[in-house]
């Protein structure tokens, strides 16, 4: 009997694009049968999902870096999985696999989709479940391809100034712990006390600045740690910091666009950056970070940050949500600051 005999597929859906804000009727909960591995296919029980700030550009319809999702069909995630069945001879049951997983309880690819969707075998050695959707994965692979191919810290000048907003997130925590291994200054900016405290005692950041605490809290804040200037600044949030940063930047400076949070659920025009001069006046130079151009390299940043974390230079902290229902009130936390750490969908245990 087939493994995936009896066995039914919760899925959620889009039912419609957003209009600023997901509401709870963007989404269609379904459930279907799981069909047995097709001819050169695999059959993956999805363990969790990696819930990321990009979902929200996937919905909107439009040009992009990828596809968007399209109407009706299962919501887009990267995601990491046990094999149920298998009829590739690349892939074994019980080989744990990441790739894009969707938000689904099983998912199923044919020879090409494995391919498509970057299906491949991770080493639980290396690291755990939720840190391979983490420092090991995307988020990581983003902070360390953005900090180190596009940000390029000046590794004979020690003591560069970088700048991380949404410090205490996926991304962020992984580039102030990479740019503090590779010798750089760092200082964070995050939303709460709480956070702020974490990244500086815990991440070892040299300052992070709370955002929230006052409206000039960032001003004053790259004033006090920033007095000589900042020289990368990654940026995970755009509007408002990101025009405050532009004011400090140095001379060549490097500023990494990422993405931009606060942005995302504009039902107005997005808006750009009022002191983009400053990048002519300061020869600077501002440019965006898509991880999937890094793919062929995911193995090397992988490599190195596995022995970051195994000889306890790196930490990888992350947020889990148990549940597939769950899934619509997850994606709105990361819009509401309301996670600490990198935010996980857990389906099910084991």
């Amino acid at each position: 009997m087939s493994a995936t005999a009896n066995l039914n597929n919760q899925q959620v859906r889009l039912a419609k694009r957003p209009i600023g804000t997901p509401t709870p009727n963007v989404w269609q909960f379904t459930e279907e049968k799981v069909a047995p591995a097709a001819s050169g296919g695999i059959v993956v029980k999805v363990l969790s999902i990696s819930i990321d700030p990009a979902m929200r550009g996937w919905m909107n319809e439009g040009k992009s870096y990828i596809a968007p999702v399209e109407i009706g069909a299962v919501m887009r995630a990267g995601g990491i999985g046990r094999v149920i069945e298998s009829n590739n001879a690349a892939f074994a049951v019980g080989d744990v696999v990441i790739g894009g997983m969707d938000v689904q309880q099983y998912a199923s690819f044919d020879e090409k989709q494995i391919k498509r969707q970057g299906i491949t075998k991770v080493d639980l050695r290396a690291g755990s479940l939720t840190q391979w959707l983490n420092v090991l994965g995307m988020p990581g692979m983003t902070g360390y391809f953005g900090l180190m191919d596009v940000g390029q810290p000046n590794l004979t000048k020690q003591g560069e100034t970088v700048v991380v907003s949404g410090a205490a997130g996926a991304v962020g925590q992984t580039v102030g712990q990479l740019a503090k291994i590779k010798g750089c200054r760092v200082v964070g900016i995050a939303g709460g006390k709480e956070k702020c405290d974490w990244v500086v005692s815990e991440l070892g950041f040299d300052a992070c600045i709370d955002y929230k605490a006052s409206p000039s809290s960032v001003k004053e804040g790259l004033k006090q740690h920033c007095p000589e200037g900042i020289d990368v600044y990654f940026d995970n949030v755009g509007g408002e910091i990101l025009d405050t940063v532009l004011t400090r930047i140095n001379k060549k400076a490097r500023i990494i666009i990422c993405g931009a949070i606060s942005q995302y659920n504009n039902t107005t025009a997005v808006q750009g950056p009022k002191n983009y001069l400053s990048l002519l006046v300061n020869r600077a130079r501002m440019e965006g970070i898509v991880v999937f151009d890094y793919a062929d390299r995911y193995h090397l940043a992988v490599a190195e940050m596995a022995g970051y974390l195994k000889a306890g230079k790196m930490k990888s902290k992350e947020d889990v949500v148990v549940g597939v229902e769950k899934f619509p009130e997850a994606l709105l936390m990361l819009f509401e600051g309301k996670n600490f750490g990198k935010l996980v969908l857990q389906m099910a245990g084991e």
